[in-house]
């Protein structure tokens, strides 16, 4: 079996095409440390993190200085056994959204690295369920934009065949919210799912008085409600209300996510395969959701989650947040409101590697031999 030789990291510094605000923080810059791995045999396996500002510069020095050498002379291939000898080696920062973000860099790399040896896509290689996923846009959503702009947008991605809008929610009072939420209800009409965020804003309290508010808009889900901590919250929210309630995108280990499911504490799962720590343990949240009869629709990297989706049958959404455009020769496909994964060996992704050069943050390059 080929053998790891070299391990390459960069990290980029994307910033948002468009202002990004919700109930809690400004998304104002995409921190994307990407890393190569080498084998023996030639070939070349990709993967990425990201984060939304802070955290870049320490999740590359784990890589350089903790991961890769450990990584260094390692069957390629044994994908499984890598991500478990790192866990346990970086235990004593486990669970922690550094040492998850910087895991996920290294996992990603290696599913393509296999998947490029063996000619395969990843949407085929890890199951292969679905030919093409629904798409519902995040972008002209932001909790700072007006309700004539939401309704606006909304109004035009249901023209562009999305399936679905997600608008933030959290302002002051949650007259303004339902307000603003009708305006776009009325203008879409029924046929069209309106998602809610509400980035971790409510008190328990407070995101059951806004649920029972916004039940009769027939919202598609509520969107992290409380701080992704509040186990016992989320039980009590999700036997308060019919509105479906979706965590996922603040939980940094598989095992959260069974917590979660175990005691009915949500109804959608959002995994994101950088912070769960990448795709080996995104692909086990995903099948433990398919157990208990919930679907995953996972938060951001839509380029990659549109293939992981696509790997099992209960991938119902992709969000469509475009970041990786200025990075990539060709965009994500999309197919009358529907993502479709790629047919090429490996992630899907087809990365500009000119581009990326240009646009490395200064000193952040690293080669581990």
């Amino acid at each position: 079996m080929p053998k790891i030789v070299r391990i390459e990291a960069v990290m980029v510094d994307l910033k948002p095409k468009v202002k990004r605000t919700d109930a809690i923080q400004s998304f104002v810059s995409q921190e994307t440390p990407i890393v190569r791995i080498f084998d023996a045999d030639g070939a070349i396996g990709t993967g990425y993190t990201y984060t939304i500002g802070t955290g870049g510069h320490s999740i590359l020095a784990l890589i350089e200085r903790t991961l890769a050498p450990a990584l260094m002379g390692r069957e390629a291939n044994e994908i499984e056994k890598i991500w478990r000898d790192l866990l346990f080696l970086t235990h004593a920062t486990s669970v922690g959204a550094i040492t998850s973000l910087a895991l996920a860099a290294i996992d990603t790399a290696l599913w393509d690295l296999r998947c490029r040896r063996h000619g395969e896509p990843l949407w085929l290689a890890a199951g292969g369920a679905q030919h093409r996923i629904p798409l519902y846009t995040t972008e002209g959503g932001w909790l700072h934009l007006d309700t004539q702009a939401l309704a606006d947008d909304a109004l035009a991605a249901k023209a562009q065949g999305f399936g679905g809008c997600k608008v933030k929610i959290g302002r002051p009072h949650v007259s303004e919210d339902v307000a603003r939420l009708e305006a776009v209800r009325k203008a879409v009409g029924p046929a069209f799912e309106i998602m809610t965020d509400a980035n971790q804003r409510f008190t328990i309290d407070e995101a059951i008085r806004r649920a029972r508010c916004l039940t009769s808009l027939d919202i598609a889900w509520l969107e992290e409600p409380l701080t992704a901590d509040d186990l016992g919250g989320h039980v009590r929210l999700s036997r308060s209300t019919t509105i479906p309630v979706g965590v996922g995108e603040s939980l940094y280990s598989h095992l959260h996510f069974r917590e979660y499911l175990q005691q009915g504490a949500c109804s959608i799962v959002q995994v994101d395969a950088a912070r769960v720590g990448g795709i080996t343990p995104w692909l086990k949240v995903a099948h433990l959701a398919e157990c208990f009869n919930v679907p995953v629709c996972p938060h951001f990297l839509m380029e990659l989650h549109v293939s992981l989706c696509a790997a099992v049958p209960n991938g119902r959404w992709v969000e469509y947040i475009p970041q990786l455009d200025t990075l990539t020769a060709s965009p994500m496909r999309i197919e009358a409101g529907h993502a479709i994964p790629s047919n090429a060996p490996g992630l899907g992704i087809d990365w500009d590697w000119a581009a990326i050069k240009a646009q490395t943050v200064p000193g952040s390059a690293s080669t581990i031999t």
